[in-house]
């Protein structure tokens, strides 16, 4: 990337971490692939928590559902998930991506305080149809009573946590 402009990058391998100007950067675990080219090898990819000294968010990233949440939950407490729930259909998606299930079993693994849903309605990712992704997370969210836990953040709109 240094290409492109950026003269100072870290990489981090999962579980290690970057500090910077008082916000921590850690590399988390996902079960995913990195490869985005036919030669590529199946490298760099994961999700981060970013840390400072009140508050915590986890970005999930790219990710399939994985036990790995738990210990993401345990070691690091964030207290704002950022989950994907989109593009999981056809079944043999969700080798590397969540669904509206994944998702909301990911959060009570992560035992996060908040989650917001991303990775759904912006463009068509596979066959599921554009409004379903979050009917059904509105579905399986009420169901296991944390329906006031979620927020759908609406384009342009801020929230204080």
């Amino acid at each position: 990337v240094s290409d492109l402009g950026f003269d100072d990058v870290v990489e981090l391998d999962w579980w290690n971490s970057y500090r910077h100007r008082g916000l921590t950067v850690t590399h988390v675990p996902s079960r995913h692939w990195g490869a985005r080219v036919i030669r590529d090898s199946h490298r760099g990819y994961g999700g981060y928590v970013l840390r400072d000294n009140k508050h915590s968010i986890y970005h999930a990233g790219d990710t399939a559902y994985f036990s790995g949440f738990r210990e993401i939950g345990q070691r690091l407490a964030p207290e704002l998930a950022l989950l994907p729930i989109g593009a999981y259909n056809p079944p043999s998606f969700r080798n590397v991506h969540t669904s509206p299930a994944d998702a909301t079993r990911a959060f009570l693994d992560l035992n996060s305080r908040w989650m917001v849903p991303m990775h759904y309605g912006t463009f068509r990712l596979s066959h599921e149809p554009m409004e379903e992704p979050l009917a059904l997370l509105e579905k399986e969210a009420a169901a296991a009573g944390i329906q006031d836990r979620v927020l759908v953040m609406e384009e342009g709109v801020t929230k204080f946590f």
